[in-house]
């Protein structure tokens, strides 16, 4: 861990996907509001990138390479978290992938497999595995953030697993909501629209994107800081206190009334 073991009365934070875009951003914000943060992801190096990033402003975070799309590594995440702190006050299920813009019809299952497992069943197995610590800690409790998207709203063309699974997020939320109340447990969703990350670069070059007019178009963008200080607003309430939904979206992109 950087800088040194814990420290009394730190509040420990996990995101899965803190190697980049969002899961970055919001992993420094939270950083730099005094929570010790365990960066999970794929790869290391980008999770190392990270950490440097935060401890250059002080921040302290803990690099857990995890895929969440195997259980297994889940488990061994949390074990993690559980050996190393003994607690865990916020979650940050951000990870997420999408799958290539082609005809509903021509999806292959093997790809709907992989976009399920890593949105949907691997957010559901971290829960599972927070609530665990959340519930035998003292103090009791803690917050458990999901990403939903634009897209647990309004779809794009040609993302049917995408959009499915971030329609399902928003469902999760509100189960865990209802199911950890009795145990100091909240559960909100944030969902980010056209945040400035290499995800959506495509989005602000050349013909733009798909839109469903039929046409495409370049989309506004806003900067990604946006979205982790969002995160870090809703990861500093009381837990007498919770933002069920929150959307943070770039004012002019095509969202209210699209198409």
């Amino acid at each position: 861990m950087s800088e040194g073991a814990m420290q009394a009365g730190e509040k420990i934070a996990v995101v899965t996907g803190a190697g980049t875009g969002i899961g970055r951003s919001a992993a420094l914000a939270l950083m730099a509001t005094g929570f010790t943060v365990v960066l999970a992801g794929r790869r290391p190096e980008m999770l190392a990138e990270t950490a440097s990033l935060g401890a250059a402003k002080g921040g302290r975070s803990l690099a857990v390479p995890t895929d969440v799309s195997e259980p297994a590594s889940i488990k061994a995440l949390f074990a993690t978290v559980r050996d190393t702190f003994g607690r865990l006050d916020v979650l940050f299920n951000n990870a997420g992938r999408g799958a290539p813009a082609v005809p509903l019809e021509d999806l292959p299952f093997e790809t709907w497999q992989s976009v399920v497992a890593t949105n949907l069943t691997g957010p559901f197995l971290c829960i599972q595995e927070a609530i665990r610590i959340m519930k035998a800690q003292t103090p009791r409790g803690g917050r458990i953030i999901n990403n939903g998207s634009i897209s647990a709203h309004t779809p794009r063309p040609r993302a049917v697993a995408y959009t499915s699974t971030k329609h399902a997020i928003t469902g999760l939320t509100k189960q865990v909501a209802l199911d950890g109340r009795p145990f100091d447990i909240c559960c909100g969703q944030i969902d980010i629209g056209n945040a400035a990350t290499p995800l959506t670069e495509r989005m602000a070059h050349g013909q733009g994107v798909l839109q469903p007019s039929g046409e495409s178009m370049v989309e506004a963008r806003m900067d990604v800081a946006h979205a982790g200080q969002a995160v870090a607003y809703m990861a500093s309430l009381p837990l007498d206190a919770n933002v069920l939904f929150l959307t943070v979206m770039a004012n002019q992109m095509p969202f209210v009334g699209r198409g």
